[in-house]
């Protein structure tokens, strides 16, 4: 990889934790939420050999439109169309309900470009991984086997996009219906 590609990674890494920097995950510890993108980071790169730069810095940004004042089009001017588009693809509409946002997802999951598929899989493995180590503090049972439900659901549209990532993401749904006791 270019030393300026390597740069711009690290340009984008800066930006989100900026971006993200009074923002916090909803467990009990209030985790800083910037350990979520770098976490879909280390899965694309170390765990499914995902090492596109244009992907890295995705997974990086894919939350600051949809959680930040941060535009499309900022995106755009800092790390170029591809980048830019990638987070388009992944970023939900907030002005939407919540299940109305949750069921799209599902629907548009199929239609996402490789790359952008290969942000989603990271980030469903992510948020399930966080669910069963440290879940948000008002999250029942229910709630979590709901999420875990959905998230398959994402996943399956998904499938045939990256092999490896998708057996990460089973093993970690079967590990957390077993935690959670499928009813």
């Amino acid at each position: 990889m270019e030393s300026q590609q390597v740069g711009l990674i690290f340009k984008a890494l800066e930006f989100a934790a900026r971006k993200h920097r009074d923002q916090r995950r909803k467990d009990r510890e209030a985790s800083p939420y910037i350990n979520h993108p770098i976490n879909l980071v280390n899965l694309l790169w170390n765990t499914a050999g995902v090492t596109d730069p244009a992907v890295v810095m995705a997974a990086l940004l894919h939350d600051t439109v949809e959680d930040t004042a941060t535009t499309f089009a900022e995106l755009r001017q800092e790390f170029g169309e591809e980048v830019e588009q990638l987070v388009r693809e992944v970023t939900d509409d907030k002005s939407l309900p919540k299940q109305q946002r949750k069921q799209l997802q599902v629907e548009h999951a199929a239609h996402l470009s490789l790359k952008a598929k290969w942000v989603k899989l990271a980030d469903k493995i992510s948020n399930l991984r966080d669910i069963m180590a440290s879940p948000p503090a008002d999250w029942s049972s229910d709630r979590k086997r709901e999420y875990f439900a959905w998230a398959k659901q994402v996943v399956d549209q998904l499938r045939g996009a990256h092999p490896q990532l998708e057996a990460v993401f089973d093993d970690v749904y079967q590990q957390g219906i077993k935690q959670l006791g499928d009813r």
